[in-house]
């Protein structure tokens, strides 16, 4: 299916990974989480785990930032049957887009249907404080507008259309969904919603470009996430995703602020324990909706 040298994984190469998973586990996940900086502890909450090393898997990308453990788990939660990556990949390592989102593929190919992923990302919001938790409503794909998106090369009718639409990604009922649950643990003062923008990283970003990006809607910014919900939706699933603001961008020269890893990793373990709880709340009201089964 793609040209020689190409870094795209034919089907076929997919459904060998997702098949050797499926005899090594019982599990038959029908939700997949993907867990952002620090934000590992989700899996964690996984009943009954089979865990699997990115690096024993057969042809799955490793990953190489801490903060990130490198696991596939599989598991219930809430009695449902999920599978949850433990660290992520990113175009900032070197990785070719097309292995960034491999695990979507695999995860439509293990039966999952409902994926919901996590991020920790600078705030551009001025009305954003740190440590809120933002439901991500819409995205801008900066590394997209440079050509570089997941679907480029040749299209295989098997996992998607040849031109899928973006403008329902983040799916509104779940949307729905995380506020009233939200509401009800009575989180409304700290869980927004708002637009997501993916930035290649691995530098934070400039002011200028801030202010940019401020200027053009954003509320919080990253360098993850927006390849794998478009490969997401390629494939059909329903897509849920929410961003805990781990810093407040810099948008002020006279400002002595300096974003870093480390503050984005403490904070992440400071709200850790509510975003988990928003999260298995909502799978658990999933269970109960025969839209996401």
């Amino acid at each position: 299916m793609f040209p020689e040298g190409s870094i795209g994984y034919s089907y076929e190469e997919c459904r060998a990974i997702a098949d050797w998973l499926l005899t090594q586990t019982a599990v038959r996940p029908l939700v997949g989480i993907v867990c952002g900086s620090g934000l590992g502890g989700l899996a964690d909450l996984l009943k009954d785990q089979v865990a699997f090393n990115y690096r024993d898997i057969p042809n799955f990308p490793q990953s190489t930032v801490h903060g990130h453990a490198g696991r596939l788990v599989f598991g219930t939660l809430k009695g449902r049957p999920c599978v949850c990556m433990q660290g992520r990949f990113h175009l900032y390592e070197g990785y070719p887009i097309q292995k960034i989102t491999l695990p979507m593929r695999i995860f439509k190919m293990l039966g999952v249907k409902t994926v919901i992923l996590t991020n920790a990302a600078g705030g551009l919001n001025q009305d954003f404080k740190v440590g809120d938790i933002m439901i991500i409503k819409d995205h801008l794909n900066m590394p997209g507008f440079a050509g570089n998106n997941p679907l480029t090369g040749p299209n295989d009718e098997r996992f998607g259309v040849r031109f899928p639409c973006m403008s329902d990604a983040y799916d509104r009922e779940l949307l729905q969904m995380a506020m009233d649950v939200g509401s009800e643990l009575g989180y409304s003062d700290f869980l927004r919603e708002g637009v997501y923008c993916a930035l290649g990283g691995p530098s934070f970003e400039t002011i200028a470009e801030c202010r940019m990006l401020h200027k053009l809607g954003v509320d919080a910014v990253g360098m993850s996430t927006v390849h794998e919900v478009i490969v997401a939706r390629h494939c059909g699933m329903r897509v849920f995703a929410l961003s805990l603001i781990t810093n407040q961008a810099v948008m002020d020269y006279d400002s002595e602020e300096k974003a870093n890893h480390n503050e984005v990793l403490q904070t992440a373990k400071q709200r850790a324990q509510q975003l988990e709880k928003l999260v298995s709340t909502m799978v658990i009201r999933m269970k109960h909706n025969n839209n996401y089964s």
